[in-house]
């Protein structure tokens, strides 16, 4: 199945690429669509699909919700002690309230 300049340039404007008219004659699509029809003959009945072609599985830890109960070393980390005796970072103004 051999392609037209025209059909590979609408190609080319449909998945939103520039190509130049140099490339498109460079370009040997007719091999890949052999290809890719060679791939669709493939008898491929009793096969299982896969989404992954390794047959081990990750471990997985417990998802177990906790509040950490880090807070007043996570407020250790500011470098103004401003709000950390209230329970919160003191940051600078960023916004006049005009």
């Amino acid at each position: 199945m051999a392609f037209s300049k025209q059909q590979l340039q609408k190609f080319a404007d449909l998945i939103k690429i520039e190509i130049t008219d140099e490339k498109l004659a460079e370009m040997n699509i007719d091999s890949v669509v052999e290809w890719l029809d060679k791939l669709q003959k493939i008898d491929t009945t009793g096969v299982e699909p896969m989404l992954n072609p390794a047959e081990y599985k990750l471990p997985r830890r417990a998802d177990v919700v906790t509040d950490g109960n880090i807070r007043d070393l996570v407020l250790a980390n500011t470098p103004d002690n401003a709000g950390t005796s209230r329970g919160y970072f003191a940051v600078p103004k960023v916004m006049d309230g005009e």
